[in-house]
Formats: structure tokens, C-alpha cells, sequence
């Protein structure tokens, strides 16, 4: 069963923290799907992540670009798993699909969001129920990740 890691975001965006996690997972040699709420999101990373850094970009397709298994990451609003990607990330509270597939499960939720901290409380107990070993991290004022539960 896949690890399953929520990341609470505390001290930056979205748009600040997902890219560098991408990069990382990728460098990695792990396909990525991410998934979004909404086609307004899925839409604005989409742009936002060849434009995320002067000296580079993250190279991705989504659901409206052909040949979807070729892509390094693919950004959905639908739960399949199009690249075969090894990590999943499910970001605003979207409803993520069984870990069962993925090496990892990541579920981002935005700390001064208080509906994604109830949501993201609801898929805690879910998944926890559903027997999955569940990991919480939490950014430090200065933007790293710590382990907290």
C-alpha cells in the first residue's frame, strides 16, 4: 500500500510549495499526477508551472493534451491515473482515489482554508479506517517540512 502523506500548508502558497515537490519527485525518476478541485485550478497550475521560475520550467501536459502516458507530470480534475504515475498529489480538497497503485498518496491542504482543514480532517479518518499508514507534515516559518505525526 502506498505511503500516505498529508502536507499542511501553513507559511506559502500552493503555487510557492507544489513546483519545488514536483521537481523532487521527478528528479526521482516517479511519474505524477496531480489532481485538482476544480478545471479553474487544474488550469491556472497548468500555466503556472511553466512560468513558476526564471531559469526553468516543469514540463507537464493535463487533460486537454494528447498522449497523456508521456508525460512526467499530468495535472487532472479526474481520478485516473493517465501517465502511470507512481505519486499522486490531490490538492483543494479534492476527493483522492485509493492509494492502492501509488508509491505515494499526497494530500495538500491549505491551512487558512477552514472547509480544505475539515476536508482534509475527513480524509484523514477515511483513509486511517481504510487501514492506510498515514504520515502529517507541516511547514515551519521558514517553508520546510516537518514530520508531526
Amino acid at each position: 500500500m502506498a505511503e500516505v502523506l498529508f502536507y499542511h500548508l501553513t507559511e506559502s502558497t500552493l503555487y510557492d510549495a507544489l513546483p519545488g515537490l514536483l521537481e523532487r519527485s521527478v528528479a526521482r525518476g516517479w511519474k505524477v499526477v496531480v489532481q485538482a478541485a476544480s478545471e479553474e485550478r487544474r488550469e491556472a497550475l497548468d500555466g503556472h508551472l511553466w512560468t513558476f521560475r526564471d531559469d526553468s520550467f516543469l514540463a507537464h501536459g493535463s487533460d486537454h493534451d494528447p498522449h497523456p502516458a508521456e508525460q512526467p507530470v499530468f495535472l487532472t480534475t479526474g481520478q485516473g491515473n493517465p501517465n502511470g504515475a507512481a505519486v499522486r498529489f490531490v490538492i483543494d480538497g479534492a476527493e483522492p482515489p485509493s492509494p492502492d497503485g501509488y508509491e505515494r498518496l499526497v494530500l495538500m491542504f491549505d491551512g487558512h482554508d477552514p472547509d480544505q482543514v475539515e476536508t482534509a480532517r475527513g480524509h484523514w479518518k477515511a483513509l486511517k479506517a481504510s487501514g492506510a499508514e498515514l504520515t502529517y507534515w507541516q511547514q515551519t516559518p521558514e517553508g520546510k517540512w516537518v514530520k508531526k505525526a
